[in-house]
Protein backbone atom coordinates (compact mmCIF):
# COMPACT_ATOMS: atom_id res chain seq x y z
CA UNK A 1 0.00 0.00 0.00
CA UNK A 2 1.32 3.40 -0.94
CA UNK A 3 1.92 5.89 1.83
CA UNK A 4 -0.36 8.29 -0.03
CA UNK A 5 -3.28 5.83 0.24
CA UNK A 6 -3.26 6.47 3.97
CA UNK A 7 -4.45 10.01 3.29
CA UNK A 8 -7.34 8.67 1.17
CA UNK A 9 -8.37 6.18 3.86
CA UNK A 10 -8.16 8.65 6.75
CA UNK A 11 -9.89 11.32 4.66
CA UNK A 12 -12.82 9.03 3.92
CA UNK A 13 -12.99 7.99 7.58
CA UNK A 14 -12.99 11.62 8.75
CA UNK A 15 -15.70 12.46 6.24
CA UNK A 16 -17.82 9.54 7.50
CA UNK A 17 -17.33 10.56 11.13
CA UNK A 18 -18.30 14.11 10.21
CA UNK A 19 -21.58 12.79 8.80
CA UNK A 20 -22.05 10.79 12.00
CA UNK A 21 -21.43 13.89 14.15
CA UNK A 22 -23.87 15.98 12.10
CA UNK A 23 -26.54 13.29 12.28
CA UNK A 24 -26.09 12.97 16.03
CA UNK A 25 -26.27 16.74 16.46
CA UNK A 26 -29.51 16.78 14.46
CA UNK A 27 -30.95 14.03 16.65
CA UNK A 28 -30.01 15.90 19.83
CA UNK A 29 -31.39 19.18 18.50
CA UNK A 30 -34.76 17.54 17.85
CA UNK A 31 -34.85 15.32 20.96
CA UNK A 32 -37.36 17.53 22.79
CA UNK A 33 -39.57 18.49 19.88
CA UNK A 34 -43.29 17.78 20.07
CA UNK A 35 -45.80 16.99 17.34
CA UNK A 36 -49.52 16.45 17.12
CA UNK A 37 -49.32 13.50 14.72
CA UNK A 38 -47.22 10.39 14.26
CA UNK A 39 -46.39 11.27 10.64
CA UNK A 40 -44.95 14.69 11.50
CA UNK A 41 -42.85 13.55 14.46
CA UNK A 42 -39.08 13.63 14.08
CA UNK A 43 -37.49 10.18 14.03
CA UNK A 44 -33.90 9.51 15.05
CA UNK A 45 -31.55 9.18 12.10
CA UNK A 46 -28.43 7.03 11.82
CA UNK A 47 -25.77 6.90 9.10
CA UNK A 48 -24.97 3.59 7.40
CA UNK A 49 -21.30 2.96 6.64
CA UNK A 50 -19.57 0.40 4.44
CA UNK A 51 -16.02 -0.36 3.47
CA UNK A 52 -15.39 1.35 0.15
CA UNK A 53 -14.08 -1.73 -1.65
CA UNK A 54 -15.32 -0.51 -5.01
CA UNK A 55 -13.13 2.57 -4.76
CA UNK A 56 -10.13 0.53 -3.68
CA UNK A 57 -10.30 -2.05 -6.47
CA UNK A 58 -12.04 -0.07 -9.17
CA UNK A 59 -15.13 -2.26 -9.20
CA UNK A 60 -17.19 -4.18 -6.68
CA UNK A 61 -17.18 -7.94 -6.98
CA UNK A 62 -17.80 -8.93 -3.39
CA UNK A 63 -14.11 -9.37 -2.59
CA UNK A 64 -13.30 -9.59 1.08
CA UNK A 65 -11.24 -6.99 2.89
CA UNK A 66 -8.50 -9.59 3.36
CA UNK A 67 -8.19 -10.09 -0.39
CA UNK A 68 -8.05 -6.33 -0.92
CA UNK A 69 -5.35 -5.69 1.63
CA UNK A 70 -3.29 -8.67 0.45
CA UNK A 71 -3.31 -7.18 -3.02
CA UNK A 72 -1.92 -3.95 -1.55
CA UNK A 73 -5.08 -1.96 -2.05
CA UNK A 74 -6.53 0.44 0.49
CA UNK A 75 -10.18 0.34 1.50
CA UNK A 76 -11.77 3.47 2.92
CA UNK A 77 -15.15 4.25 4.41
CA UNK A 78 -18.24 5.06 2.38
CA UNK A 79 -21.50 6.54 3.66
CA UNK A 80 -24.29 4.50 2.06
CA UNK A 81 -27.03 6.73 3.43
CA UNK A 82 -28.92 7.87 6.46
CA UNK A 83 -31.82 5.80 7.76
CA UNK A 84 -34.58 6.59 10.23
CA UNK A 85 -34.85 4.55 13.40
CA UNK A 86 -37.67 2.01 13.68
CA UNK A 87 -37.88 2.44 17.46
CA UNK A 88 -41.36 3.43 18.66
CA UNK A 89 -42.16 7.08 19.24
CA UNK A 90 -42.89 8.38 22.72
CA UNK A 91 -46.62 8.99 23.08
CA UNK A 92 -47.76 11.12 25.99
CA UNK A 93 -51.25 11.98 27.16
CA UNK A 94 -51.32 15.77 27.62
CA UNK A 95 -54.80 17.09 26.81
CA UNK A 96 -53.89 20.65 27.85
CA UNK A 97 -50.83 20.86 25.61
CA UNK A 98 -51.32 23.20 22.62
CA UNK A 99 -49.92 20.55 20.24
CA UNK A 100 -52.21 17.75 21.49
CA UNK A 101 -54.28 15.94 18.89
CA UNK A 102 -58.06 15.47 19.18
CA UNK A 103 -57.51 12.53 21.58
CA UNK A 104 -55.23 14.59 23.85
CA UNK A 105 -51.94 12.93 22.86
CA UNK A 106 -48.64 14.49 21.90
CA UNK A 107 -45.82 12.66 20.13
CA UNK A 108 -42.14 12.95 20.94
CA UNK A 109 -39.18 11.66 18.90
CA UNK A 110 -37.59 8.27 19.50
CA UNK A 111 -34.24 9.90 20.30
CA UNK A 112 -32.31 8.41 23.21
CA UNK A 113 -30.13 11.31 24.40
CA UNK A 114 -27.72 9.08 26.36
CA UNK A 115 -27.14 6.91 23.30
CA UNK A 116 -26.68 9.99 21.12
CA UNK A 117 -24.12 11.45 23.52
CA UNK A 118 -22.19 8.17 23.44
CA UNK A 119 -22.33 8.25 19.62
CA UNK A 120 -21.04 11.82 19.64
CA UNK A 121 -18.11 10.96 21.90
CA UNK A 122 -17.27 7.89 19.83
CA UNK A 123 -17.44 9.78 16.52
CA UNK A 124 -15.36 12.62 17.93
CA UNK A 125 -12.65 10.24 19.13
CA UNK A 126 -12.65 8.34 15.85
CA UNK A 127 -12.27 11.61 13.97
CA UNK A 128 -9.43 12.66 16.27
CA UNK A 129 -7.66 9.31 15.80
CA UNK A 130 -7.85 9.66 12.03
CA UNK A 131 -6.41 13.18 12.24
CA UNK A 132 -3.49 11.77 14.24
CA UNK A 133 -2.95 8.99 11.68
CA UNK A 134 -2.92 11.52 8.83
CA UNK A 135 -0.52 13.74 10.77
CA UNK A 136 1.81 10.81 11.44
CA UNK A 137 1.72 9.83 7.75
CA UNK A 138 2.55 13.43 6.82
CA UNK A 139 5.52 13.44 9.20
CA UNK A 140 6.75 10.12 7.80
CA UNK A 141 6.46 11.43 4.24
CA UNK A 142 8.41 14.57 5.13
CA UNK A 143 11.17 12.51 6.76
CA UNK A 144 11.28 10.19 3.76
CA UNK A 145 11.76 13.18 1.46
CA UNK A 146 14.55 14.50 3.68
CA UNK A 147 16.37 11.15 3.31
CA UNK A 148 16.50 11.73 -0.44
CA UNK A 149 18.12 15.15 0.00
CA UNK A 150 20.92 13.77 2.00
Amino acid sequence: MSLFNIFNVTGSAMSAQSVRLNTTASNLANANSVSSSIDETYRARNPVFATALADAKGDYRGNSLTNQTQAGQAAGVKVLGIVESDDPLQIEYAPNHPMADESGYIYRPNVNTMEEMANMISASRSYQTNVQVADTAKTMTQRLLRLGQG
